[in-house]
């Protein structure tokens, strides 16, 4: 007899939305370059891409809610409070070490991990 699938670790599912986030967001970025797209414009265009496929990927999937104007506003809070987190490291890494790209790469996991905390428990709550 066969046991039924166990659904994936929610940390797992988190994961997942991020790399698919990132694809989307580099992807579009060079289509919309390739295109003959300005820089800044499809620099922003394969970020918010990027942000919305996030913010629904965590809200359906990962968290299993509904999503609402103040869910919104509580996740771009997150992505802020993230932002000025990887300055800090990138900063001090530069600032120390001169390897502004340490910061860049020991900033991934704390903001992967900030980012599942909050969305877990205020974000998407």
């Amino acid at each position: 007899m066969t046991r039924p699938a166990r659904p994936a670790p929610q940390w797992l599912l988190y994961l997942t939305g991020g790399v698919l986030s990132a694809v989307v967001d580099v992807g579009l970025l060079q289509l919309l370059l390739s295109g003959g797209c300005p820089l800044a414009l499809a620099t922003a265009g394969g970020f918010l891409a990027g942000l919305l496929l996030n913010f629904t990927f965590h809200a359906r999937y990962t968290f299993g809610t509904s999503y609402s104007g103040a869910t919104l506003a509580r996740y771009l809070c997150v992505v802020a409070a993230n932002y000025l987190l990887t300055l800090a490291c990138v900063g001090a890494a530069d600032s120390l070490l001169h390897l502004a790209v340490l910061g860049k790469l020991a900033s991934l996991p704390l903001v992967a991990a900030s980012g599942f905390l909050l969305g877990k428990h205020w974000v998407f709550r």
